[in-house]
């Protein structure tokens, strides 16, 4: 099994040191294992969980809903129609963002050709 050091962790997944202790204290991380030295050792599960939590964060997710579905996870296979509500939830939200964003969008371009225009 392949261990990985924090800083290995943090050049794999993005996520600054104070991030993976703060996750780890507040739950959405599992108890990483460590050393004998007492120094953190993350598994390659650690690492998955952690690509899991990156796109969430990423898509605006907030931690309390990451939280959940952290729950939801360990809770086991049961909870599976939760998870998938959950994310369809969020998927929702990450629609309803990417629209606000073209929208958005159209307006900066409409902006460019107007000042384009002024030339």
């Amino acid at each position: 099994m392949s261990v990985y050091t924090p800083a290995e962790v943090v050049e794999e997944t993005g996520f600054s040191i104070d991030t993976l202790r703060y996750y780890e204290k507040i739950g959405l991380l599992e108890r990483v294992g460590r050393n004998a030295a007492g120094q953190r050792r993350f598994s390659q599960e650690d690492i998955g969980w952690l690509g899991t939590l990156r796109c969430l964060r990423d898509t605006g997710m907030p931690i309390a809903k990451m939280l959940r579905f952290a729950e939801l996870v360990r809770a086991g296979d049961h909870t599976i129609p939760d998870r998938i509500k959950l994310l369809e939830e969020h998927d929702r939200q990450v629609r309803d963002q990417i629209d606000n964003l073209a929208e958005r969008q159209k307006y900066i371009h409409n902006k460019i050709s107007y000042y384009r225009s002024q030339l």
